[in-house]
């Protein structure tokens, strides 16, 4: 019997789990989404490459990364 609780607490758990991440990557940064199109002006061609092959934002777009303004060189050592 104990064992029948534990398992319907655990699926309650994981179905709360679900509903939460559901909700949650629904509600991300949609900012640069207009009319059900992304808009690319001010890309770099790799950012529009991964967008594209990917579905993958960058992460500037996304609040993480502070946007770089001078002309640093990427990678470098």
């Amino acid at each position: 019997m104990e064992k029948k609780i534990m398992l319907w607490i655990v699926i309650g758990i994981m179905f709360l789990a679900v509903i939460f991440l559901t909700f949650k990557t629904a509600s991300l940064s949609k900012t640069q989404i207009t009319g059900g199109a992304v808009d690319t002006t001010g890309w770099t061609e790799d950012e529009k490459m991964n967008y594209e092959m990917h579905g993958t934002l960058p992460a500037r777009l996304q609040g993480k990364v502070q946007q770089q303004t001078s002309g640093g060189m990427v990678g470098g050592c």
